[in-house]
Parts: C-alpha cells; structure tokens; sequence
C-alpha cells in the first residue's frame, strides 16, 4: 500500500472548512469556510501560509470556491444565495461582481474550460449558466430545472462546454448548448445511486467521470459515442454507461472527490474521517475497467473530510479540509515507511 504522508496541518477556519481549489500554478490554493471568509495560501519557507484573507464578500457561510481557468479570476457560491467573483485588478483581491437569482443556498460554483461561462447551483434545485460578458459583466445565459431536488455540485468538462450536475434525487445530470437554436438542454440523466449524489469528477479526456453518493459507492462512467464498437443503442449523439463500482470501501457518505489529470489517482472525502487513494489496474478493460485501493488514511482529520483536492502540477501533492476547520497538505509516497 502506498502513503499518504501529512506535510503540514493548517487552523484555516473559524467552525468548518467546506472547500478548497487550487489556482492553475498549483502554487497557490484558496479556502473557504463557515466563517464567511475566503483565503488565499502560498508558500513561504517551504510551508503554506495565508497570504490574504477575503471578507465582506457574503452574508452566509461561503460553500465553494474556483478559481478560474487563466488563474485571474476567483468565483465564490455562498449560502447567501449569491455568487461573488474576485479579482486583483486594483492590486489585491475585491469583490467586483455579484450574481444574484438563486432562491437560497447556492452549493458549487466551477468555470468552463474556456473561463467565458460560469455554472452554479443550489437548493433551489437549479442550475444557472453564466456568460462572461464582459469585464465585470455576467449575464445569465440559462436557468435549467432538470433536477427534483437540491443540486450539490457542477463541473465542466474538461475539454468541452458540456456541463454535469450532482443532485440530492440521487441522479447525474449533463447539459450542452444546441447549436441550432442556442438553447442548453441535459443531453444525459445518469442513473444508479441510491441516494444523494454529492460530487463528480471527470477523468483527463471527458470520456469517463468519477461520481461519489451517500449510498457509500463511487461509480465511474463511459460515454459511448455514435457508431461504438459495442453496439450500444444511441437515442442522442452519445450515451453514458456505468462500468464499474466502488464498493465496500466507504463506511459512512462520501462527500468528495478528485480525479488526477496527471496521475489517474482517485482521492475521495468521506464522512467516516478517512481519505482513500484508488488507482486503476495496468490490465484494466476500457469497458469494464477495474480499480484498486491503494492508500487508506485513518483519522486524516478529526471530523467529516468535506474536500480533496490534488495539486494540478501532478506531484502527487493533495490537501484536504473538514467540519474541524482544518487544512491538511499530504504527499502521496510509494510503499509504506
């Protein structure tokens, strides 16, 4: 079994620490919390230390951050019901703009590929698109309600504007802009979890993504596109398929997960205090691929692990933060010590 070594513990936030992203650098990465507060850490000596604190941005605690894909942008989803967007144009980081339309809690806020839209989501079952309009201008592009239930997680494709959605009705959802009439409709409804589907995660190529639910499972998906050598009826211009699942492995509601562009290494967040490190086999079958457990890390905080997110520069750096307020910054390592 491989180890997951703790670098660095970090007292980051005042009550819970719900989300962590990195910038694109992988030299720096923000937090957000309870506390209503956002910061920014970098190294200094060789340890992360807070190199800005963010406030007055939300009224509510702050559930998500992203930042965007040029690194110059920072978006925040607050229980407030509003998204913030950050810059540093005037030197240090303000809050320059405010979206609002949300009925309450927004959950996930991410940028597509290209950083000309913007994806959030909330309790309001919704999921809104935003079209970056210009500076400091967002204009809301489309409200989708395909969910029935509260929405927790968006995340784009990492290649394409397609857009994925984790909801509490225990579904996926995928959405694409129609060229014919600029409409964004969901293209795919991704269906078995038995319970809430908190987070997801797509693989380097978009081909495969990785979804975690409070049914203790993780489900990886294949999208099979038109003309597939494994004859899978087409309805639209491609069909997802779950290839494999994940179980046994959790105890308790696996709120995150991350999938390494550089590695392939899976991380998820559970709420049993433990993270787990799955990698795939070497003679795994594209059509049925199979993946192992390779790291697990007892007591890696004290209470629920809420994110894990790993390092863009694939050193295998990961960090991690939880209902105690903590960040922790590990390094995975082959073998054991």
């Amino acid at each position: 079994m491989d180890n997951l070594k703790l670098t660095q513990t970090i007292p980051a936030h005042k009550g819970i620490a719900w989300n962590l992203s990195w910038h694109p650098s992988g030299n720096t990465f923000a937090s957000c919390g309870e506390d209503k507060t956002i910061k920014l850490w970098s190294k200094e000596g060789g340890s992360w230390a807070a190199k800005a604190v963010l406030m007055d941005g939300h009224q509510r605690a702050i559930r998500q951050v992203a930042w965007s894909p040029c690194g110059n942008l920072l978006a925040s989803a607050s229980f407030d019901a509003t998204t913030a967007i950050w810059d540093k144009k005037s030197g240090q980081f303000e809050c320059n703009a405010t979206l609002e339309g949300h009925e309450n809690e927004v959950k996930s806020v991410a940028w597509s590929p290209s950083g000309m839209l913007l994806a959030t989501c909330g309790r309001d079952k919704s999921v809104w698109i935003w079209e970056v309009a210009g500076d400091d201008e967002y204009e809301c592009e489309a409200v989708l309600n395909a969910h029935h239930q509260d929405v927790k997680k968006v995340v784009w494709h990492p290649l394409s504007e397609i857009l994925a959605s984790a909801s509490y009705d225990n579904t996926v959802k995928l959405y694409k802009e129609e060229i014919h009439d600029n409409e964004w409709n969901c293209i795919a409804t991704l269906q078995s979890h038995e319970s809430t589907v908190w987070s997801l995660a797509f693989d380097p190529t978009g081909e495969r993504l990785a979804t975690c639910s409070d049914d203790k499972t993780v489900k990886i998906w294949k999208q099979y596109r038109p003309h597939n050598p494994e004859g899978l009826v087409m309805e639209k211009d491609a069909v997802w398929k779950c290839v494999c699942t994940l179980s046994g492995y959790h105890t308790r509601c696996i709120y995150d997960i991350a999938w390494c562009h550089k590695t392939g290494l899976i991380a998820t967040a559970c709420g049993d205090d433990v993270i787990r490190i799955f990698a795939e086999t070497e003679d795994s079958d594209p059509n049925a691929p199979t993946f192992e457990l390779v790291c697990t890390k007892f007591n890696a905080h004290s209470q629920d692990v809420n994110c894990v997110a790993w390092n863009p520069l694939g050193n295998r750096e990961l960090i991690s933060c939880s209902d105690d307020g903590e960040i922790k910054v590990w390094n995975l390592q082959d073998g054991e010590d």
